[in-house]
This record gives C-alpha cells, structure tokens and sequence, in this order.
C-alpha cells in the first residue's frame, strides 16, 4: 500500500507545484504587459506634450495679379483663338501698355 501511495503523492506534489508555478508565471507575464502598456501611454503622453502645437496653415494664396496681366492675358486668348488678327492683337496690346 505503501508503494502505490508514494507515486500518486509524488505525482500530485510535481502536479501542483507545476500547478503553482505556471499560475505565478501567468500572473508575472499580466503584470509586465500591463506595465508596459501604461509605459507606452505615458510615453504618448509626453510626446503629445512636447510637441509644439501645429497651426492652421490657409491655402497658399493665388499671386496677386495686376489689371494690365489679366488684360493681356485675355487679349492673347483672343488672338489663340483667332477672335483678333494680328493687328488688331497689337494695336489692343499697345493700348493697354499706354495706359
């Protein structure tokens, strides 16, 4: 009787130390997850503290244009499309510039 005892209290005593250090392992693999979590949100923190805050930048303004470009420009799309002949392109082209 003796010897049957002691295989299966052997058995049961590695089994539940097994038991328990398995448990202890889990809990210490939970434990260093949730502390690097927390390390990870402090770290984000910090970042978003330090950066400098980025400021509204509006669309790059269209160049400023004078009267006399936007006229020449109409005239040379007139001419393109063969509204005003040559003559006519220059005579309107001097005008512009002479006034």
């Amino acid at each position: 009787m003796f010897r049957r005892r002691r295989p299966l209290l052997r058995a049961a005593v590695v089994g539940g130390g097994a038991y328990v250090a398995g448990r202890s392992m889990g809990r210490r693999a939970e434990q260093q997850g949730q502390a690097e979590a927390d390390q990870d949100q402090r770290i984000s923190q910090l970042e978003q503290q330090q950066a400098p805050p980025q400021p509204d930048q509006p669309a790059p303004a269209a160049p400023d244009t004078s009267p006399m470009i936007d006229q020449l420009n109409q005239l040379a799309t007139l001419h393109q499309q063969g509204v005003l002949t040559d003559a006519e392109f220059a005579a309107a082209k001097a005008k512009v510039f002479g006034s």
